[in-house]
């Protein structure tokens, strides 16, 4: 299941890439994230009546699902923002790049949890050094700099990990993970359609994308974004979860980048040059070294490396 999860994932960027040809980065986030949100009504729905629900829909509740329904959204902004700047270059393998710089999240994580007093291991550091080489390799250009999309994608990456921390605080209130997303889901859709009303309406930045022909001709990348890559991989993961363990599954979910590369390739036919792919190899790396579980390590730090999907 997990391995699906990340095959679904990896090719969940295609999707991404190919609704920027008639959609905005507001517009298609709000689509997406409504429809993983409705998604997920039916399964919060039966699993309620399943069982007896020790669901406490306090404070708690309405503070971390806001916080993780903020967090969502420069998280999946940024990322489509950057999405939509790599895929103006046609010698961009698109959807590879994005995969490997946004599954940085899994190093940085745990780099944040140092920030907040939580224990951190060598194997952990020697990862997050590792990662950030391969992305060196990976996006820094001559005269050191880095493209525009990648630092889109790098600063998404960073949220996305801000979001896996607040999530992790939903264990100690035993709140509903799966009430917990479809709020956060809809948090990040009404906020995202708020960002495309400011952009398009009131400022006026650039031309408006949104019609109904343009929505129609997206309508297949919403579905697979909303629907499969939210509902259904989602529901995948926290399945399987209850049978394996955190560290395991966070190597399994990391795959996701592998398969990133493999969707470019066949839907786009875009490869990453030899630099790249070092690159995106020892970012693979330092993501699989900074999840190796070692002696006297709990498992509630290693749950925080694993999370909900970035990418959906």
């Amino acid at each position: 299941m997990l391995l699906v999860t990340a095959f679904i994932w990896g090719f969940g960027f295609v999707a991404q890439d190919e609704a920027m040809n008639y959609l905005d980065a507001y517009s298609f986030n709000a689509f997406r994230f409504l429809l993983g949100a409705l998604s997920l009504l039916p399964l919060v729905y039966f699993s309620g009546k399943r069982k007896a629900s020790s669901f406490n829909a306090g404070k708690p509740f309405w503070v971390i699902g806001g916080l993780a329904g903020i967090a969502l959204l420069f998280g999946a902004t940024l990322q489509q923002l950057g999405i939509d700047i790599l895929g103006n270059d046609p010698n961009e393998a698109t959807e590879g790049k994005a995969g490997f710089i946004t599954g940085l999240y899994l190093v940085i994580v745990p780099l944040i949890g140092f920030c907040l007093r939580q224990k951190i291991d060598k194997l952990t550091v020697g990862g997050a050094l590792l990662a950030t080489y391969g992305l060196y390799l990976l996006s820094i250009k001559e005269g050191l700099t880095i493209g525009q999309g990648d630092s889109l994608v790098l600063i998404g990456a960073f949220f996305w990990a801000v979001h896996v921390q607040v999530v992790g605080y939903a264990a100690k209130y035993k709140l509903d993970p799966l009430k917990l997303a479809v709020l956060q889901y809809l948090i990040c859709a009404v906020l995202s359609f708020g960002l495309y009303l400011i952009n398009y309406r009131v400022l006026e930045i650039e031309a408006d994308k949104l019609s109904l022909q343009s929505t129609m001709d997206a309508s297949g990348a919403i579905l697979f974004a909303g629907f499969v890559s939210v509902g259904v991989a989602y529901t995948l993961q926290i399945i399987a979860q209850k049978h394996v363990a955190p560290s395991r599954a966070a190597i399994l979910l990391s795959l996701e980048a592998v398969f990133a590369v493999l969707a470019g390739w066949l839907w786009d036919d875009k490869l990453l040059n030899s630099r790249e792919s070092w690159g995106c190899m020892l970012m693979f790396a330092g993501m699989l070294l900074s999840q190796m579980p070692v002696k006297k390590r709990k498992d509630k730090d290693t749950t925080t490396s694993v999370g909900e999907d970035p990418s959906a």
